[in-house]
């Protein structure tokens, strides 16, 4: 949402792409490949690619990536899924969080991070339980994330049999959507209807086939269309046709137009199953069913109150108003605030102040100098039932 990491790094020789549109687990494919085969154009400058997922990521869908297109599998071959740790505060996510669950199970290497802010024998705990999760991964104990770069670089660690036993549908893959469902439609119009369900909103998309083509047709081209952020917000207004349109489920029985002005096949594939909705197409009160229909894997979920909130905000900080509104942040809501890292302009200071967080834990310190480069401020958390305007309007009350 908000790209930090990038402007952390000073001087590299390595080239940094930053994704921020979205989930990286549903939307990475297109724009992953799309970078690897990029690079591999200048295979000549370097030697490993490294693929830095948000905390919140399943690494499933990313290391499936290597396997499911053809050219990036020619190419390419996946050395290792490395797990970062935080001894210190992972108790608090290992019951209640699937994605913390499946990045350990995942990994071929776990690194147990912040040793010296537990005490010997909580680390053997925790390496006796991750132990217990995955047996079969490198572990290593470090502090500030220090490690030998041998330790976690061309281990040859990844293994597709034990990825297969952790998920056995691993090869299948994983699209932001669960089901499709061609029809053969006359011209006229139709209905869309549903009934509340399990969210208050769904994403569908809606377009027409080839003569010959089936839903595998046009696989590609819809997730794209899953994929672009600017979707466009529908209450009982006609669904369009080859845009991503976001239903507004919040009525006890919503309807939607189609409108169809040529006979022809078309293709609708819905975020979510239809049955979950208790779905139809309706034509003059008669149910159309699908020619064909296709359910998508659809395990793939993320806990809806865990996102992330990004702020962007131009001027000078008063640094001691910021630190009296974080402190507050922190004693109220530091239990649900899992991440946080921004970098600062703070006023009367030449350097730019980077800061990093953990729950309660915080950290910060002067950096490199502004320059030339605008003043600015960025920052993100991420966590559980975070309220973007109360952070937001805090966070503003801190300018100068």
């Amino acid at each position: 949402e908000v790209g930090i990491d990038n402007a952390l790094v000073i001087g590299a020789e390595e080239e940094i792409f930053e994704m921020n549109n979205g989930c990286i687990c549903c939307t990475v494919r297109g724009d992953l490949i799309r970078i690897l085969g990029n690079l591999m154009k200048r295979r000549d400058r370097f030697d490993a690619i490294i693929v830095e997922t948000t905390g919140l990521a399943d690494p499933g869908p990313v290391a499936q990536t290597f396997f499911m297109d053809d050219e990036i599998k020619r190419q390419l071959s996946l050395d290792a899924i490395v797990t970062l740790i935080d001894a210190r505060h992972v108790w608090n996510h290992l019951d209640d969080s699937e994605e913390a669950r499946e990045q350990i199970a995942f990994a071929d290497v776990l690194v147990l991070n912040k040793i010296d802010l537990v005490s010997p024998e909580e680390i053997d705990r925790l390496e006796a339980r991750v132990r217990g999760m995955n047996a079969a991964a490198q572990i290593h104990r470090a502090r500030n994330a220090d490690v030998a770069l041998d330790a976690i670089l061309n281990v040859g660690g990844f293994d597709l049999s034990r990825a297969l036993s952790v998920d056995p549908r691993f090869m299948e893959p994983e699209y932001p959507f669960e089901w499709g469902g061609s029809f053969t439609l006359e011209p006229g119009t139709y209905e869309f209807l549903l009934d509340e369900g399990p969210d208050r909103s769904m994403v569908v998309v809606l377009v027409p086939l080839p003569p010959d083509g089936t839903l595998e047709t046009v696989i590609e081209p819809v997730t794209l269309l899953f994929s672009n952020p600017e979707q466009i917000p529908l209450f009982n207004e006609p669904i369009c046709f080859a845009e991503p349109c976001l239903l507004d489920l919040t009525k006890a029985r919503s309807r939607f137009p189609v409108t169809v002005t040529k006979k022809g096949r078309y293709a609708l594939f819905t975020e979510h199953r239809p049955e979950e909705f208790n779905a139809s197409l309706l034509k003059n009160g008669h149910e159309i069913h699908p020619d064909e229909e296709q359910v998508f894997k659809p395990d793939h979920e993320h806990d809806d109150e865990v996102t992330s909130v990004g702020i962007t905000l131009d001027g000078d900080l008063d640094g001691k108003r910021f630190n009296a509104w974080l402190g507050r942040l922190l004693s109220t809501h530091g239990a649900d605030i899992f991440r946080m890292k921004g970098i600062l302009s703070l006023r009367g200071q030449a350097n730019r102040f980077v800061f990093q967080g953990v729950h309660m834990l915080f950290d910060g310190r002067p950096d490199r100098p502004w320059g030339k480069e605008p003043r600015s401020n960025r920052l993100i958390f991420i966590g559980r039932n975070l309220d973007r305007s109360e952070l937001t309007e805090g966070f503003r009350a801190c300018l100068v």
